[in-house]
């Protein structure tokens, strides 16, 4: 390990008082690491972040709300996203008894799709649809969110099996199937506040806010109730910007508790490759624990041949230059996602498996993470 990683932590790591709003008054955006939510996030009102046309803002903006939240036997994601263009909840919920996967995704319009204006005093997400709706009611000023949700009917049931690739078989894999979810979060460490640049030249955001929390409720799978215990945890990720028409990311977390000095103590991480353009000052990279976070340096994430043609059973390793991050991220379930059409094109792969390796905080110590439940995204657009 490098003598001290504190020394290489570039200013804009650091988290600075957030301004009033994310886009400044002559058009440009704020862009650095930030200690709390923004009142104002209007990503609209920036000034040409694309090469299109002021009125194509909206078109060209991605907006979601999503959170992970991690039980004793599966692990739920539950998101309300507006593309632009359309409108979408997803529901995918991990059973690490059976290693199946569920995914129920339905499209609506984009007008139809509510992105909280902020994540303070009540603001909502949600969206409706005839079999499913999600739904958050934020005040992160107070360090809280309110999650509930159901889908019900069509759902793709990913299993690993031997003989076909989980995308070859996506067509004989769909079944019926229903879940149902609500859930009070309470905030356990400082946020992960982000607005990275994806451009050099223009004011082309991703806002990113990330947060740790203890998750008390239910969840009823196909008639199947679990309820949280002393460990469940959740993160919930608010996430808004102007992706590159080309875009690829690449993302691991978990969250729960883990042995810390001989005692179980909260921990969770964020760890993201995506179209920065420069890894080093922007990024949202962090270790999580008990009231506090440090600082995790730019990543890069490797797979096993076999992670796009899966099967069974793949691998990523994901480390960094400074030895902050040596983990292996064994995938046992995988929900693909794929939709090539005209003018958009989604490769979007949600893994599920153990994780197996370290981190340090930025005084150096380790902290082992040997069998926590990881969870992954491998997604590239062309949107």
């Amino acid at each position: 390990m490098s003598e001290d990683y504190s020394k290489f932590i570039a200013p804009e790591r650091r988290a600075k008082p957030t301004p009033k709003s994310i886009v400044r008054e002559d058009g440009s955006c704020e862009f650095g690491t930030f200690d709390k939510e923004f009142e104002e996030m209007d990503l609209v009102k920036l000034k040409r972040p694309t090469a299109l046309p002021q009125c194509f803002n909206r078109l060209k903006l991605t907006l979601w709300e999503a959170t992970e939240v991690h039980l004793k036997n599966g692990v739920l994601l539950a998101v309300v996203c507006d593309m632009g263009i359309f409108g979408k909840t997803l529901n995918v919920f991990y059973d690490k008894r059976t290693k199946k996967t569920y995914c129920w995704d339905t499209n609506l319009k984009s007008k139809d799709t509510v992105i909280a204006k902020n994540l303070i005093n009540g603001a909502v997400a949600e969206a409706h649809t005839p079999v499913s709706f999600v739904k958050y009611v934020n005040n992160f000023q107070d360090g809280k969110c309110e999650l509930s949700g159901k889908h019900s009917g069509k759902c793709l049931i990913t299993v690993p099996r031997e003989d076909k690739t989980a995308v070859a078989a996506i067509k004989e894999n769909y079944g019926e199937a229903s879940i149902e979810y609500s859930f009070t979060l309470n905030r356990l460490s400082k946020p992960c506040v982000a607005s990275i640049p994806f451009s050099e030249t223009r004011p082309r955001p991703l806002y990113s806010q990330k947060d740790f929390f203890k998750a008390e409720g239910s969840l009823i799978i196909n008639g199947e109730e679990m309820l949280t215990d002393e460990d469940s945890a959740a993160v919930v990720d608010d996430h808004r910007g102007y992706y590159p028409r080309h875009a690829h990311y690449d993302w691991v977390t978990t969250m729960g508790k883990c042995d810390i000095d001989g005692e179980k103590k909260w921990l969770a991480f964020n760890l993201t490759r995506n179209q920065s353009i420069n890894q080093e000052k922007y990024n949202e990279n962090i270790l999580w624990l008990e009231g506090e976070n440090s600082i995790l340096p730019p990543v890069k994430f490797e797979r096993s041949v076999e992670s796009r043609d899966f099967k069974n059973y793949s691998e990523w390793t994901i480390k960094d230059e400074h030895d902050m991050v040596n983990l292996k991220f064994k995938v046992y379930g995988i929900n693909p996602m794929i939709m090539h059409a005209v003018v958009v094109n989604i490769d979007y792969y949600i893994t599920f498996g153990v994780l197996e390796g370290y981190l340090r905080d930025e005084s150096g110590k380790k902290y082992v993470l040997d069998g926590m439940m990881g969870m992954g995204e491998d997604k590239t657009l062309l949107l």
